[in-house]
């Protein structure tokens, strides 16, 4: 009988996990392996098949009480076989007693449900070469988010996500290939994006913003870094202005996902929520 052995996954895994999503139409980003690593360094596991790795999930500990599942995959030719779901029961195991969050493709909706998860919203990718002019308000200045102290980046995160996360943070806005920018107004941050380079259009997000006119001037500014070149922005169809904001940039629908949640939906900031930073990790 084949053996099937689940491990928590190496640096090198996660590049593999990666090529995977990417085969699934999800386009990681280039460079988010670090962050994914430094958000939790156990929290991504592999399913060996006699040695060669077929299945993934990631399984991230945020806090003391939230977890996000993603990068669940099996390899095509060995799905239904039961591979996959051993290595559900696995990840679901690390997270006990966390209130999991996971963003659920169309096909898997209806198995999260029945595994306890209850939809919050919808996520829908926005992709395109943004078409407005979209100047920042007046007495708000866009600046190189790096250059900002970490804490104060951190506290404005902490408004839209349900734990801490600031080894993730800081490794996200630092990796190579990608531009973090906030907005500013007296001092007081208004808005905070990043723009990563993907294998196929480059995605932006997070996308946190005290306002419409705020974040379409975050999404101008980080298009404009890529010039001619499309953006995707995977954007909560709860926040109405938000998905306004999108098509009024003349980006379109390509993909949607589910935000689910096994507990009640977190206590975040959703009006100020115009895109999500990462399917895979929250």
């Amino acid at each position: 009988m084949p053996t099937f052995e689940i491990t928590a996954a190496s640096a090198a895994d996660i590049g593999l996990m990666a090529d995977w999503a990417a085969a699934e139409g999800w386009n990681p980003g280039r460079t988010d392996g670090s962050a994914f690593f430094a958000a939790d360094p156990h929290g991504f596991l592999i399913g060996r098949l006699d040695g060669e790795p077929v299945a993934c999930v990631s399984v991230v500990r945020y806090g003391t009480d939230f977890g996000f599942l993603g990068f669940y995959i099996t390899q095509p030719s060995l799905r239904g076989q039961g591979y996959g779901i051993q290595l559900w029961r696995a990840g679901m195991a690390r997270l006990a007693g966390r209130n999991v969050g996971l963003d659920g493709v169309v096909a898997q909706q209806e198995n999260y449900r029945k595994s306890g998860f209850r939809s919050a919203w919808n996520n829908i990718r926005y992709e395109g070469t943004p078409a407005a002019d979209t100047p920042a308000p007046a007495g708000v200045t866009l600046v190189d988010a790096r250059t900002l102290p970490f804490d104060q980046l951190a506290a404005y995160d902490r408004r839209f996500f349900p734990a801490p996360r600031d080894s993730f943070l800081a490794t996200w806005i630092a990796a190579p290939q990608r531009t973090p920018l906030a907005a500013v107004r007296d001092g007081e941050l208004q808005g905070l994006a990043v723009l990563r380079a993907c294998r196929e259009a480059s995605r932006i997000g997070p996308v946190h913003a005290d306002s419409p006119e705020v974040a379409g001037a975050l999404v101008g500014a980080l298009a404009a870094t890529v010039p001619g070149e499309p953006v995707s922005i995977d954007v909560p169809d709860i926040n109405k202005p938000a998905v306004h904001l999108m098509e009024r940039l003349g980006l379109a629908p390509s993909f949607e996902t589910a935000r689910m949640y096994t507990g009640p939906l977190p206590e975040t900031d959703q009006a100020g929520m115009y895109g999500v930073t990462s399917l895979e990790l929250g």
